[in-house]
C-alpha cells in the first residue's frame, strides 16, 4: 500500500473545509485512543461496504498508521491492514455491494472475517473464539441503532460484552461526502446511481429526490453527493407493511423516536437580563407529543453562531426549533443565520411583506423589505387564521417569532392544528400516551427492575426524577399505545408489594 495512508492525512490537511478538519481530527483521536486502550489482537471492525463503513476503514487505515509512526517514529508505509474485519455476508445484500467489500479487502490487504449468521449469533460466536474486546462502528447520529450511544459505548444488555467504539457518531450526510469526494477514494457503485442509503435488496431503491427528468423512458438519477437535504439520506428505504414479520425492520419503525433540538438566540438570555422561558416551555410541549429533545443551546446575536448551530443540528435532528433574534433590528440575526446554513441568500418575499403591510400599515418604512426578506427558495410559509404572519418554515427548520410564554402557546397551538389537517408539515406531531408513578422506593430498589422493563418493553419512554434529593422517585412511561403502557406499568407493579406505587394525575 505505500504511502496511501498518508495520503487520506495530506488531503485533508490540504483541504479549506474547516468543518471536515474538524471532524477528520476527532475522529482519528477516537481512533488513537481506542488503539492505545486496546492491543491490535483485542480490536476489530465491522465493515459493511456502505459509505459509513467506507469513511472508516480510510479513518482506521490513517488512524492506525498515525499511531504507529508516534510509536517507532517510523514513516513506512503498511503492508496490510491488521485491525480483524468482520463481513456479515447475507444473501440478501446487493452484489454491488459484495464486489466492492471483496474488492476493497484486496486492495487494501484486509484479511475478512466472513460470518454468514445474523449479526448477534456471528457476533457471539466471534468473540467466544477471538479476544476482542472492542468492535469500530461506522453509526452515525440518525441511524436508528445510534439512540443512547457515545463514540464509546458498551454493548447492550443481552448483547455479548464488548465496547462500541464510534468515531463518526457526530458526522453528517454532508461530512461523509466530504471526506469521499476529498479524499478521492472509492465507493460502491450504486451511491453513483441515486441510491443514498442502502440497506437489503428488498428494502431499498434509489432515492426519488435525485431523479432527473429525462426525454428515454428509463429513470435516471443524479449521484448520492449531490442530495441536498442529507437528512432525507434514508428515502430510498422502503417502508416495510405493518405485518411483517422481520424483527429488525417492523422494530425499527415501530419504535422511531422523532428528535428535535431547540436553538435560543439572544445576548440578553446569556447575560442574565432575561429569562428564557420560552426553551423550557417548547421542551415540555415537545416531549409532550412524543418527541426526543436531543438538545437545547443559547447562542449570541451572531450570524455564524447561529449558521454554524442549525447546520449542525439539522443534519441531525427531524426537526429544529429556533427562536430570538427575528424582526428589522441589527441584532436580529436569526434568518440571516438560517440562510447561511442552507448556503442560500436572504431575498424579499412578496407574499410574506404583504402579511407585514397589513400588520404594521402606516408604520410602513423603505426598510420593510429587510423584514420580508426569507431564505430563498427553501422557504414555506405555514397559514393559519388565528396568526398575524404566518410561521416560517425552512427545510426542517421552523422560525418562532413568539418572545413570551402566551404568543409561543398560541404559534404552537397553530403548528400541531396544521399537521393534523395534513399540511405541510404532516405527522409532525403526534399524541403519546402517558402515566406518571410515585414511590417511596430507593435509587438502589428501583433501579435493576426498571432497566429490565426497558428491555421488555422497548417502545416505552422510561423516565425518572426528584423534585428534591429527600422526596420520591416519579417514573414516567410515554409511549404510543396506551395499552402498552398499562402492560408495563402491570409488570413493573408486580415486581413490588402492593401500594407501592401510587398513579399522579
Amino acid at each position: 500500500m505505500g504511502r496511501e495512508e498518508m495520503e487520506i492525512d495530506k488531503a485533508i490537511g490540504e483541504s479549506d473545509d474547516k468543518r471536515l478538519k474538524t471532524k477528520y481530527n476527532n475522529a482519528i483521536f477516537v481512533i488513537r485512543r481506542a488503539l492505545s486502550l486496546y492491543s491490535i489482537e483485542e480490536v476489530a471492525f465491522s465493515f459493511n461496504g456502505g459509505k459509513d463503513s467506507t469513511v472508516l476503514l480510510h479513518l482506521l487505515r490513517a488512524g492506525y498508521f498515525l499511531h504507529k509512526k508516534e510509536l517507532s517514529c517510523s514513516n513506512g508505509g503498511l503492508s496490510s491492514f491488521p485491525v480483524r474485519t468482520i463481513y456479515f455476508e447475507s444473501p440478501s445484500a446487493f452484489t454491488e455491494i459484495n464486489a466492492f467489500t471483496y474488492d476493497a479487502a484486496q486492495t487494501y490487504g484486509i484479511q475478512l472475517d466472513i460470518i454468514r449468521q445474523d449479526f448477534k449469533s456471528g457476533l457471539e460466536a466471534l468473540l467466544k473464539a477471538n479476544p476482542i474486546r472492542a468492535i469500530f462502528l461506522g453509526v452515525r447520529i440518525g441511524d436508528p441503532t445510534a439512540v443512547g450511544q457515545e463514540q464509546f459505548s458498551p454493548s447492550s444488555p443481552g448483547w455479548p460484552p464488548f465496547m462500541r467504539v464510534n468515531p463518526i457518531l457526530d458526522w453528517s450526510y454532508r461530512d461523509v461526502w466530504a471526506f469521499l469526494l476529498t479524499c478521492k477514494v472509492k465507493y460502491c457503485s450504486l451511491y453513483d446511481q441515486g441510491y443514498t442509503s442502502i440497506g437489503s435488496i428488498h428494502d431499498t431503491v434509489p432515492n426519488a429526490l435525485l431523479s432527473v427528468n429525462d426525454a428515454s423512458s428509463k429513470e435516471k438519477f443524479k449521484p448520492a453527493y449531490l442530495l441536498s437535504d442529507g437528512r432525507l439520506e434514508r428515502a430510498g428505504r422502503v417502508k416495510k407493511n405493518a405485518s411483517t414479520k422481520n424483527d429488525v425492520g417492523s422494530d425499527s419503525q415501530k419504535h422511531e423516536v422523532l428528535l428535535a433540538s431547540v436553538i435560543a438566540v439572544g445576548d440578553e438570555i446569556l447575560s442574565g437580563t432575561v429569562e428564557d422561558q420560552l426553551g423550557l416551555s417548547l421542551c415540555k410541549k415537545l416531549t409532550s407529543v412524543g418527541w426526543s429533545v436531543q438538545q437545547t443551546s443559547v447562542l449570541r446575536n451572531d450570524i455564524d453562531s447561529v449558521s454554524e448551530e442549525v447546520d449542525r443540528q439539522r443534519s441531525i435532528c427531524d426537526m429544529v426549533f429556533i427562536y430570538g433574534g427575528v424582526g428589522p433590528l441589527h441584532s436580529d440575526v436569526t434568518l440571516a443565520g438560517v440562510a447561511k446554513a442552507f448556503g442560500v441568500r436572504l431575498a424579499p418575499d412578496e407574499e410574506f411583506e404583504e402579511y407585514l403591510r397589513h400588520l404594521i400599515s402606516e408604520h410602513c418604512t423603505g426598510d420593510r423589505n429587510e423584514m420580508a426578506q426569507l431564505p430563498e427558495g427553501i422557504t414555506e410559509l405555514l397559514h393559519h387564521e388565528k396568526l398575524s404572519v404566518p410561521l416560517i418554515k425552512c427545510r426542517n427548520v421552523i422560525v418562532l417569532a413568539a418572545t413570551n410564554t402566551e404568543e409561543l402557546e398560541k404559534e404552537w397551538e397553530c403548528l400541531t392544528e396544521l399537521t393534523k389537517l395534513g399540511g405541510s408539515t404532516s405527522s409532525l406531531m403526534e399524541l403519546y400516551a402517558s402515566r406518571r408513578l410515585m414511590t417511596s422506593l430507593t435509587d438502589v430498589e428501583i433501579a435493576e427492575p426498571l432497566s429490565k422493563l426497558g428491555l421488555e418493553f422497548p417502545d416505552i419512554y422510561l423516565g425518572c426524577y426528584r423534585k428534591s434529593r429527600q422526596g420520591p422517585i416519579i417514573i414516567c412511561l410515554k409511549g404510543k399505545d396506551n395499552a402498552r403502557i398499562n402492560s408495563a406499568v402491570q409488570a413493573l407493579c408486580k415486581k413490588f408489594k402492593e401500594g407501592v406505587f401510587v398513579d399522579m394525575k
